[in-house]
C-alpha cells in the first residue's frame, strides 16, 4: 500500500459520515442507561414518600415483677470464740467436737497454781485490815464517849481518831476489793458455756497451756455456735438496694440438699453500703431445728423483685444502644424522634425505662440507630 493510501484512509476515518455511525451505535447503550438510573430515581422517591415500616406498641404503666439471683452464706446465728483469762494450764475437758451444750454448762476446768496463793494473800491482808479498823473504830468510839465531860479530851485527839478511823475503813475496802478479784480471776478457771449451742472447734486437750496472751492465745479454747438457728447473708448491689427493701422473703437453695428450696423473711438491712463491693447486707432468719443446715454453706438466693409501680415497660428490643446513648425511637406525627431513657429492672425480655415519654406514646418496636431523627415512619398494620 502506498503513502498516499494511508493518507487518504486516515481523512475518511474523522470524516463526517463516519462519526455519524459511530453515534447512533452509542445511542442505544446511553438510552438503557439513562433508563435504569430514572427507574432507581424514582423507587428512591417512593420508598422516601412512604417511610421506613416499622411495627409500634402504645406506651403503658405498669409494674415489672422480677427475681434477683445472689449468692448467699448461711452463718451461725451467734458464735463466741472462748479463751482463757489467766495463765494457767487445762485441767479438764468436759466436751469434744459437735458435743451440744446449754448456758452455763462446764466446758472445761483450767488449773494455776499461783492463783491459790494470790488468794490466801489477799485473805490474809483483808483480816489484817479488818483487824485495824475495828480497833481505831473502838478508839475513835472510846474518846468520843470521854469528850462529853468537859477538859478530858481535846478536840485535835479526837479528830485524830476519827481520820485515823477512815483511813482505816478505806484501807478495808481496798483490801476488800483485791481479795473479791482474786477469787473472780480464779471463776476463770472453770469455761463454761454463755448459751446453747454446738461445739464446732476444740483445740486443748488436758495439759496445755493457755492464756490471754502469748502461744496459749493462738487458737481459741473452743468455739462455739448456735445452730438450730441461722442467719442467711446477702450483699445486694447498689443498683438493686431500694427495690430489695420492699421485698419481704427470699428462697434458697445450697447444693448440699439438691431439689430442696428453703424460705426465709428478711429481718435486718444494714440501712449503708460496704464501700469496697458497693453493696448492702441483708440478713434473714432461718429456722434449723432439724440442724440440715450447716454454717458456713453458700447458697444461691432468688430474691422477688416487686419493681416501682406505675412506671413505664417497654420490650428490650425497643431500647436501643450506640457509642452515645441509650434511647428509645417515638414515632410523632410520622417522623422518629429519639428519646434518650434511662433503664431499671427487667425481666422476661420486658424492661423499665424511664425519660421524656408520655402515656400512650408510639414506641417502634423495631428500631435501629439507622433510623435516624426525622426519617419518615409508616406502621405496620398489626
Amino acid at each position: 500500500m502506498t503513502k498516499r493510501h494511508i493518507n487518504i484512509m486516515n481523512i475518511n476515518k474523522y470524516s463526517l459520515p463516519y462519526r455519524v455511525m459511530a453515534v447512533a451505535a452509542l445511542l442505544p447503550a446511553a438510552f438503557i442507561f439513562s433508563s435504569c438510573h430514572n427507574s432507581r430515581a424514582d423507587d428512591d422517591n417512593a420508598t422516601e414518600s412512604q417511610g421506613v415500616q416499622v411495627k409500634v406498641i402504645h406506651l403503658e404503666k405498669g409494674q415489672l415483677q422480677s427475681a434477683l439471683k445472689l449468692p448467699g452464706e448461711i452463718k451461725p446465728f451467734q458464735f463466741a470464740d472462748l479463751y482463757a483469762k489467766v495463765n494457767s494450764y487445762v485441767k479438764n475437758v468436759n466436751v469434744d467436737l459437735g458435743s451440744h451444750v446449754t448456758t452455763g454448762q462446764v466446758l472445761a476446768t483450767l488449773e494455776a497454781p499461783e492463783m491459790n496463793t494470790q488468794l490466801l494473800e489477799a485473805q490474809s491482808r483483808l483480816h489484817t485490815k479488818e483487824a485495824m479498823f475495828r480497833a481505831s473504830r473502838a478508839t475513835y468510839e472510846r474518846l468520843l464517849k470521854t469528850s462529853r465531860v468537859p477538859g478530858t479530851i481535846s478536840p485535835n485527839d479526837l479528830d485524830m481518831a476519827f481520820e485515823k478511823m477512815s483511813a482505816d475503813s478505806a484501807e478495808l475496802l481496798s483490801s476488800r476489793s483485791s481479795y473479791h478479784e482474786v477469787q473472780q480471776m480464779l471463776g476463770y478457771l472453770v469455761i463454761r458455756a454463755p448459751f446453747n449451742g454446738v461445739i464446732s472447734e476444740r483445740n486443748v486437750h488436758p495439759g496445755t497451756y493457755v492464756g490471754p496472751a502469748g502461744k496459749g492465745s493462738d487458737k481459741p479454747l473452743f468455739r462455739l455456735e448456735e445452730q438450730q438457728k441461722l442467719r442467711l447473708s446477702v450483699a445486694v448491689p447498689e443498683m438493686y438496694t431500694d427495690d430489695a427493701r420492699h421485698a419481704s422473703e427470699v428462697h434458697f437453695t445450697v447444693k448440699a440438699l439438691p431439689g430442696d428450696t428453703f424460705t426465709a423473711k428478711i429481718s435486718r438491712i444494714a440501712g449503708s453500703l460496704d464501700v469496697r463491693r458497693r453493696s448492702e447486707t441483708l440478713e434473714m432468719d432461718v429456722a434449723n431445728k432439724d440442724a440440715r443446715l450447716l454454717p458456713g454453706m453458700y447458697a444461691e438466693v432468688q430474691m422477688p423483685m416487686p419493681g416501682k409501680k406505675d412506671v413505664y415497660i417497654v420490650p428490650k428490643l425497643a431500647v436501643i444502644s450506640n457509642s452515645e446513648k441509650v434511647f428509645v425511637i417515638k414515632s410523632v406525627n410520622g417522623k422518629a424522634v429519639w428519646v434518650p431513657v434511662k433503664c431499671g429492672n427487667e425481666s422476661t425480655g420486658k424492661i423499665e425505662v424511664f425519660g421524656d415519654l408520655s402515656d400512650n406514646d408510639q414506641i417502634v418496636l423495631n428500631g435501629s440507630d439507622e433510623i435516624k431523627e426525622g426519617t419518615p415512619l409508616q406502621v405496620a398494620a398489626k
